[in-house]
């Protein structure tokens, strides 16, 4: 019991350190904006690597904690983009007070994101290992090729939506009256959107997608994934029900990567679902590698570093891409290094230790 209440400690102890690093990191990043210190190019990088964030850490649920590779999390980010894109288009006359829209848009789009989830977490996670990777990679594509389809619009009497799977409609069959706007236009995607996203949303929405993940992590639902992950015959034979809990934290997930895809569509005025591709997948997966899996803040400063570091690199021209990879590499055998490995253990304790 006391061994128990002293590892809960630990366990909230980190997690405590974890928010006080990223309130830290927004305070300084503020005030260097403010100071003008900041040039607009890298300020026009807060927004995006606030989203590869949340992305990585709602990756990481799936991959670290859970143990079950997904190639396809940019289709639960792109479903979250378009979907943030038209509830704000949307609501642009009616909900003028933009914070308020943005929530609003960003909690639809966690909630049509989470379905996705849903709807394709029952078919998928009934596989395992190779195949449910594959699967996942699959979705995402076809989530891609459904939104290259989708015709948006709306007007005074609400919103309008064809899917263009012929290639033979475009807007003007939405019949929009005098004042309609086109939100999405096929595989030309949104266009015409008005940006709405901060620095400051993205770092609230970073300190909640921590608060829910570390939160469910340390709850009951999170232990049952966790002997999931590590023991999938003893688990069930304990009487937990595999696919509840794989299905819990898959949805979580895909909810998360939904609200952090709304705030990425929101910062650009033009979008296509192009960019939410295997790359952009591929991506999230190596800062989830590289911080560590199961380790949040791990997936926090990787997401950060590397989302940021090629345009820190810009000055080298052609060859900030091959330093940009000598890095990635450099970092892969680092934290494959034992001695290095035992180092940081030492520094901050393995989750799994602690929740022995």
């Amino acid at each position: 019991m006391r061994k128990n209440f002293q590892n809960y400690n630990k366990s909230s102890k980190f997690d405590f350190i974890t928010y006080g690093i990223i309130i830290a990191a927004f305070i300084a990043v503020s005030l260097l904006s403010s100071q003008g210190i900041l040039g607009r190019s890298h300020q026009g990088l807060l927004v995006p690597a606030c989203c590869y964030i949340v992305m990585a850490i709602s990756l990481n649920l799936t991959v670290g904690v859970l143990g079950e590779l997904s190639l396809g999390h940019a289709g639960f980010m792109s479903v979250g983009a378009f979907t943030g894109i038209v509830v704000s288009m949307s609501l642009q006359n009616s909900v003028p007070f933009i914070p308020v829209r943005l929530g609003i848009a960003m909690l639809a789009a966690a909630v049509m994101a989470g379905i996705a989830g849903i709807i394709i977490g029952i078919p998928v996670l009934r596989l395992r290992g190779d195949y449910l990777a594959i699967v996942t990679l699959a979705f995402g594509e076809i989530i891609k090729d459904l939104i290259n389809s989708l015709i948006v619009g709306v007007d005074s009497r609400g919103l309008h939506i064809i899917f263009n799977f012929r290639g033979n409609k475009s807007t003007a069959d939405l019949h929009l009256l005098d004042g309609g706007t086109e939100i999405i236009k096929g595989a030309q995607g949104a266009t015409g959107t008005e940006k709405i996203a901060t620095f400051t949303a993205g770092f609230v929405l970073i300190m909640v997608s921590l608060i829910i993940v570390l939160n469910l992590v340390r709850s009951r639902t999170g232990r049952a994934v966790l002997a999931i992950r590590e023991n999938r015959i003893a688990a069930e034979a304990c009487g937990i029900n595999l696919m509840k809990y794989k299905m819990t934290a898959f949805a979580v997930s895909a909810a998360i990567a939904g609200a952090a895809g709304a705030l990425y569509g929101l910062n650009y005025s033009n979008l296509v679902a192009s960019k939410f591709d295997f790359n952009t997948s591929i991506l999230i997966l190596v800062f989830v590698v590289l911080g560590g899996l199961g380790n949040m803040l791990g997936s926090v400063i990787a997401a950060a570093v590397l989302y940021i570091l090629p345009e820190a690199l810009r000055g080298f021209a052609d060859y900030r891409m091959l330093i940009y990879a000598i890095v990635l590499i450099l970092v892969m055998l680092a934290t494959n290094n034992a001695k290095l490995r035992a180092l940081f253990e030492k520094i901050i304790p393995r989750r799994k230790k602690e929740d022995a």
